[in-house]
């Protein structure tokens, strides 16, 4: 996984500065989709809470998005904001929020109409806030990548669809207010299908 850091890094600046070298536009932008994690539980959480998956705590969760940045003819790089939460079986509960940043290189299809692929990091902050359980959180990396259509639909206006994966590694404790320590947590993957609306000026 560093070696997969290590190139997303690299890869992002070179990125960036491909794109510092055309002439930017600023936009900004709201997104909507719903995120699946791949929650991994320690030896002693499944031993301590049996067969409960922690997959279905985030699980096609209606996630909000915020991003600003630069783009032009060949691609864009951008922060983005995003804060979500859910709850499985009136127990189990976690919050998580990404704060990231991306770039995208456009592959124009029609004038008004381009496919894009990039790269993302960034950090998450995980956060477990379920009943019985003292509040805990951690923050950790994020290193993923994302495809996806936009549509012009004016000059100021664009529409777009897309897909992004993200690995990381923040963890969290489950410790029960009269049991205590339960086990660990951890967010290996994060998984996003959103619509995105995004204004240029």
């Amino acid at each position: 996984m560093k070696t997969t850091l290590k190139t997303l890094a690299v890869g992002t600046t070179l990125a960036f500065a491909s794109v510092a070298a055309h002439a930017n536009d600023t936009f900004v932008g709201l997104t909507w989709g719903e995120t699946s994690n791949n929650i991994q539980r320690s030896d002693s959480l499944k031993q301590n809470l049996g067969n409960t998956n922690l997959d279905k705590v985030i699980d096609n969760t209606g996630t909000w998005g915020l991003r600003a940045g630069q783009i032009n003819e060949r691609g864009r790089f951008y922060a983005t904001y995003e804060n979500l939460s859910d709850s499985y079986a009136s127990q189990y509960k976690l919050r998580q929020q990404n704060l990231l940043g991306s770039y995208d290189l456009f592959l124009p299809i029609t004038d008004s109409t381009r496919l894009f692929g990039g790269a993302t990091l960034g950090a998450v902050k995980l956060e477990q806030e379920s009943k019985g359980f003292k509040r805990d959180s951690d923050i950790g990396y994020a290193a993923g990548l994302q495809a996806g259509i936009l549509q012009q639909l004016t000059p100021n206006v664009s529409l777009e669809g897309g897909y992004r994966y993200l690995r990381s590694n923040a963890s969290t404790e489950l410790s029960s207010r009269t049991a205590g320590k339960q086990g660990s947590a951890k967010l290996h993957s994060s998984e996003l299908a959103y619509l995105g609306v995004n204004y240029q000026f």
